[in-house]
Formats: structure tokens, C-alpha cells, sequence
């Protein structure tokens, strides 16, 4: 039987954090469709839920999908139009990984029907919940924080040059949040020199971040893309590095903190 599609701890503080790529489930019927180099999963957002284990005690509520964006791509939009126009990317369901190898086997792509039905199966359900948090948070404090958390490979040229920035903050070019919300996330990183950060560079925010956003309405969001190599090992089997886990954690806390208290 395949798993919930997402978990959710409800929190009670106007902060949600949502992990869209952190799953790893794959159902059996759909990997044996994959390829090797699929099945690695060296594309997961590997071991955020643990990274982020403090939020829940801050009392955030907490989002995370329990599948592989192989299943279908959470961050994209429905219509799987491109958010980086003229850039090579990923779509909604991915067919090769971020180093072009192909996640099918020779004819086992998925048709247009299969992505209608990934959708409704997998896409949906996380959003409506997703939703259905921000309006439960605005509705209790008036407003809320939105932090989209995702990490990627420090280095893949397929996307951008040279080695990332440890932190990437996309608030899709200010539109996402309020500025002092985003002034407020930056002065953290700013504040301490052992990690490399940039705002709105390669990542200005995928689907999430700009489509639910609005700071008019209350609703401020964010997206922080972290480097693998800043808490875990790059290479496979992708191990969890405590060690390194414990010098961002700290940091990540502080910047979550600031931008709750920071919201308009």
C-alpha cells in the first residue's frame, strides 16, 4: 500500500513550512518503469524533515511530501508552463534528472493521460492541504509566513555555473513577501560568515512561492534552497552529516524567527 501522500503537523504560530521534494516513496509499479539512475535519487531535497525537526517546537505547522518529485514535480505549476523562461529545467513530471539521464526506460514515458492522473493522484492533494493551512493560519493571526524549504547539489552545470551559493533565497524579485519580510531573512544571513547566500539569483522561488504568495492579502512566502554539502554528503547514499546539520540549524532557526516577527 502506498503511503500518505504528505505529512502535516499542525502548528499554532503564523509560520508554515512546506517540503515539497524532500519524499522519497516511488510506487513499485512506477519504478520498475525507471531507470538505474532514477531509482539513485540523487534529486531528492534528502533529509529537510530532519534538518527542520526544530520547527514543530517553534510551533510551525509543517508540510512534507512522503513521494519522489520523479512521481510528479510539486513545485511546478499544474499547467507546467516553465518559471524560468529561455533556462533549461525540469517540468511537472520530470523525464530526465538534473543531469539529463533519463529517469525512463525505452518507452515507459508517461502519456498526457498518466500526467492528468498523477495530478489529481498526487499534485492536488498537497496543494488542498497546503491551502487549506495558509487559511486556517491567516484566519487564527491575520497573516502568514509561508517558507518554502528545498536543497539541491551544490554543483550541477545543467543549471547554473560553477558551485552555489550555500543559501538561496527566492522571494520571486520581492513580490512574494513584504520588503521588511525579506530584509529580515536577509540580515540574518548577512550577520554570519560561514555560509555563502545570494537573494533572488538562479532561485527566485518556484510555483509555490509565487503562486501563494501575496502580501496584500496577509500571506508572505519564501523559498530557501540550501546546498546539500552545507549538512549532508553530495555523493551517494547521501548520508545526514550531524556535524555539519549542527552548524546550519542554528541559523536556520534564526532566520525563521526574523521573519515571523518581521510580518507586517
Amino acid at each position: 500500500m502506498d503511503p500518505d501522500i504528505f505529512a502535516l503537523t499542525r502548528g499554532t504560530i503564523p509560520l508554515l513550512v512546506s517540503i515539497p521534494h524532500a519524499g522519497t516513496y516511488i510506487p513499485p509499479a512506477l519504478a520498475q518503469r525507471m531507470t538505474p539512475e532514477a531509482l539513485q535519487l540523487a534529486d531528492v531535497d534528502w533529509h529537510l524533515p530532519q534538518l527542520y525537526d526544530f520547527a514543530a517546537g517553534l510551533g510551525a505547522t509543517v508540510l512534507a511530501a512522503t513521494h519522489a518529485r520523479h512521481v510528479i514535480d510539486l513545485n511546478r505549476p499544474p499547467e507546467d508552463e516553465s518559471l524560468y523562461p529561455g533556462q533549461d529545467v525540469t517540468g511537472l513530471l520530470p523525464v530526465d534528472t538534473f543531469r539529463k539521464e533519463p529517469l525512463y526506460r525505452p518507452g515507459e514515458e508517461p502519456d498526457a493521460a498518466e500526467t492528468a492522473q498523477r495530478l489529481e493522484r498526487y499534485w492536488r492533494p498537497y496543494h488542498a492541504a497546503l491551502q487549506a493551512e495558509i487559511e486556517r493560519l491567516r484566519a487564527a493571526h491575520g497573516h502568514v509566513l509561508l517558507w518554502d524549504a528545498h536543497s539541491i547539489c551544490s554543483v550541477l552545470p545543467r543549471f547554473f555555473e560553477g558551485r552555489l551559493p550555500d543559501l538561496n533565497l527566492g522571494t520571486a524579485d520581492g513580490r512574494a513577501c513584504a520588503p521588511v519580510v525579506q530584509r529580515a531573512a536577509e540580515a540574518v544571513m548577512q550577520a554570519q560568515d560561514r555560509f555563502t547566500h545570494v537573494s533572488n539569483g538562479r532561485f527566485k522561488g518556484g510555483w509555490i512561492t509565487r503562486h501563494y504568495g501575496a502580501p496584500a492579502r496577509g500571506v508572505h512566502a519564501l523559498q530557501l534552497e540550501i546546498c546539500h554539502c552545507t549538512y549532508m554528503d553530495e555523493e551517494a547514499p547521501f548520508g545526514y552529516r550531524p556535524d555539519r546539520a549542527a552548524q546550519l540549524q542554528p541559523l536556520l532557526r534564526q532566520m525563521l524567527d526574523a521573519v515571523v516577527q518581521a510580518m507586517p
